[in-house]
């Protein structure tokens, strides 16, 4: 009697386990802003900028600082020869010596690399604010063409049952005779290739998937929920801001960093100088002694040494401002194709809306309208819903194309700048 309740029981556990097994996950919905915010909390290029601003403020501490003092030991005049050889205290010349050096740099090369090390923080600052912009700039990118991919498998629910409400009128058709028998064919070609499409949109889902977790990590697999980003497209604000941008910004503590390096190594020229003091014993019949001395650098032949070095930190200053023309430069023209592409896209976006799909859909329902009175045939009802099918699809690309160009003009010239 048990063992007959149990046998009828384990099927099912088994069938519930079964269900429970083939269910879904429940994936958390993933917005823009949380995508960022995980992208922020989790990207390894901020965590070693974040690591480089530390080494930068450690490295700026002692950059002010004095070399530290060197202890000096020693035997002076040890006897070799004569009576008193090999004797540390039969000698009156013989002595045993301790001592302290202090190298003294001078002042204007100290505050040089003191101005250096500052910079260098500043830069390491600087650069950490345009990772950060890329990271975002990047995640949002990511996030965009993933919630388009959604949006895009999301139609072919509706293609398959347009798909099969096209089947029943075939069907109706070749039994009323008005029909070829061999258009019962074109419904599953048709389904077919909706198939093929949605198999290259698996791939890239799969490929956005990628994109995405390379910044968020595994929350990447969760849903993306919402709607596209409208950030305001403001020419004339962009333009004014383009100066601001952070890869553009990061010159200024680096152009300060070259020109500390330029009074560096103009400050070569001074001389540095060092003191010591020493403290010497003598044998027991002989007295002690201590000696004080002071050493100079003498930068007699500047034109081999310290010009050089100068001309070459002038060169590098030189350099940098080249490439910050040139980087403006080359952020000039991309805001202008950005904004130039961006009414192009906002263009199609209407277009799209208020033309090419309500005259797609009115060509599939006159193409259809024909097919069912017998006055047309049914290639011209695929070829029709065929224009639809890609003209919303399109509808979704353009608006994906056009949010991304918003994104890249927000992070570059918006956000930047805040």
């Amino acid at each position: 009697m048990n063992s007959k309740c149990y046998c009828t029981g384990w099927p099912l556990v088994v069938g519930l386990a079964a269900s429970v097994l083939a269910l879904p996950s429940l994936a958390a919905p993933l917005t823009l802003d949380e995508a960022l915010r995980l992208a922020e909390n989790n990207a390894p290029s901020l965590t070693a900028q974040d690591a480089k601003i530390q080494a930068a403020s450690s490295a700026a501490i002692p950059a002010g600082e004095l070399p530290d003092p060197k202890l000096v030991l020693g035997v002076q005049n040890y006897p070799i020869g004569g009576p008193d050889r090999w004797s540390l205290d039969q000698d009156f010349m013989t002595m045993q010596m301790v001592g302290v050096r202090q190298e003294m740099p001078n002042s204007d090369k100290r505050k040089a690399r003191i101005e250096v090390a500052e910079a260098a923080v500043e830069r390491a600052t600087a650069e950490r604010r345009v990772e950060r912009l890329k990271v975002r700039q990047s995640t949002a990118l990511a996030w965009i063409s993933s919630y388009s991919i959604e949006r895009k498998d999301a139609l072919f629910q509706d293609f398959y049952k347009e798909n099969r409400l096209l089947t029943d009128t075939v069907r109706a058709q070749i039994a009323g005779g008005r029909a070829q028998p061999a258009d019962a064919v074109t419904p599953k070609q048709e389904a077919a290739q909706l198939a093929e499409q949605q198999d290259d949109l698996n791939r890239q889902r799969a490929q956005a998937r990628a994109a995405l977790k390379r910044w968020i990590g595994s929350a990447a697999y969760d849903k993306p929920v919402g709607s596209l980003p409208d950030w305001p497209v403001n020419t004339s604000s962009y333009v004014h801001k383009l100066q601001h941008h952070p890869e553009l910004a990061a010159f200024a503590p680096m152009t300060r960093e070259a020109q500390a390096k330029v009074r560096e190594a103009e400050a070569q020229k001074q001389s540095d100088w060092s003191w010591g003091l020493d403290y010497q014993r003598r044998g027991r019949q002989f007295g002690d002694m201590v000696s004080v001395q002071f050493s100079f650098d003498l930068p007699l032949f500047p034109d081999s040494r310290q010009n050089p070095r100068i001309v070459a930190k002038h060169a590098e200053l030189n350099q940098l401002e080249a490439e910050r023309q040139a980087l403006s430069r080359e952020h000039t023209q991309q805001l202008e194709d950005q904004l130039a592409d961006y009414e192009r896209l906002n263009r199609a976006v209407r277009r799209n809306q208020e033309s090419l799909l309500p005259l797609a859909r009115e060509k599939v329902e006159l193409s259809m309208a024909s097919y069912r009175a017998g006055k047309g045939d049914l290639s011209s009802v695929v070829a029709a819903r065929r224009e639809l099918i890609e003209a919303r699809l399109k509808q979704i690309d353009v608006e994906e194309q056009r949010a991304l160009t918003s994104a890249r003009l927000y992070f570059t010239y918006g956000e930047s700048a805040q």
